[in-house]
């Protein structure tokens, strides 16, 4: 193997670009848009599949025994690389695609290791000296779609099931509130009520839309209203509206987190050997110190049964968010690339 690793990271917006280098270093990242059903509408999941393939195979350099590490947006079983559904990337579409056979076939040059984003960056995640201590860690990312995985940090092992899956929460029934009232919405994937659906960053998008129909005149005199009549895009304009305790953004994000609450409440009740859950996630990123504030409200509100209670502090101890660098999928590709995933 080569002293460098190419690495890329399969989002359902960009694919992110970098030299691993085996003491731990990114180098020369880049970035571009995914070949998606959003990007390119009207075109078959076939074709999109086809485009995805060419992408990644043209952004190897033909050197002798390169190596690729892939973080894939999807839900697959890293074990064979079957990809057997992604939302952002290819819709409600959900019939096993063997990436690896296809990239294999079109670069056979080219030793191919593909994960799931998720499992990626819990993979860099984990190996922070600070976890290392931990008995599980749970990583949960919060972007254009929503997934987490657990490692047993004792044992080295990310279970997964019959299928080489773990932990697709974004997929799990939900319910959210507005205004008073129950919201239904559409997931991604093409089902309804899922978390996805409510907590995703299209999600949040859509509960924005439901809020603005169902409560007009708050709507047009909130700061988030306001922002974003003006031409601000919807994210920042949430930033924005947040900064400045927008009533109208905190009862938006408290809507959007309490389905995400409520698993991560779950979790912890079932594993308490979780020593830590992180977040991480374009719009838990985003949103910065909003975002853990709304889900920490949920669960001091309605916590874990009796610890809430005789240890008020167990929660707020469990739950981070990670920094700058903390939880990269491109590192975690790296990881995996060079040492296989521990399943």
């Amino acid at each position: 193997m080569s002293a460098a690793i190419t690495v890329l990271d399969v989002g359902g917006t960009h694919i992110r670009q970098a030299w691993w280098l085996r003491e731990g270093e990114l180098r020369a990242r880049t970035s571009r848009p995914s070949p998606s059903f959003k990007r390119f509408p009207g075109t078959t999941v076939a074709e999109l599949q086809a485009m995805m393939v060419r992408e990644l195979c043209d952004a190897v350099a033909e050197t002798r025994d390169a190596v690729v590490g892939i973080s894939f947006g999807a839900a697959l079983d890293h074990r064979s690389g079957t990809v057997y559904a992604s939302a952002p990337l290819w819709g409600g579409h959900s019939e096993p695609y063997s990436l690896r056979a296809a990239l294999t076939s079109r670069r056979p040059d080219v030793h191919w290791h593909i994960v799931n984003d998720v499992t990626a960056a819990l993979l860099h995640a984990a190996a922070a000296p600070s976890r290392s201590r931990h008995r599980k860690v749970l990583l949960a990312t919060v972007s254009s779609g929503i997934a987490c995985r657990v490692m047993d940090q004792r044992q080295g092992l990310i279970p997964v099931d019959i299928c080489g899956l773990q932990g697709e929460i974004g997929h799990l029934p939900a319910h959210a509130e507005l205004a008073g009232r129950p919201v239904e919405l559409d997931c991604d994937c093409g089902r309804t009520g899922h978390l996805s659906a409510y907590a995703s960053g299209p999600g949040l998008a859509r509960m924005a839309e439901v809020l603005q129909q169902r409560a007009p005149e708050r709507w047009a005199a909130s700061r988030l209203g306001l922002l974003t009549t003006g031409g601000t895009e919807f994210e920042p304009s949430l930033r924005r509206a947040l900064d400045e305790d927008d009533d109208l953004a905190v009862e938006l994000l408290d809507a959007a987190t309490a389905p995400v609450a409520a698993v991560l409440r779950t979790a912890l009740c079932l594993d308490p050997e979780i020593d830590e859950a992180v977040l991480t996630g374009g719009v838990v990123h985003g949103l910065g110190h909003h975002y853990r504030r709304a889900l920490m409200g949920h669960l001091t509100r309605q916590g874990l049964y009796l610890t809430s209670d005789r240890s008020p502090d167990w929660l707020e101890q469990r739950i981070t968010v990670s920094g700058p660098g903390e939880a990269d999928s491109l590192a975690g590709a790296g990881i995996a690339a060079c040492s296989g995933v521990p399943a």
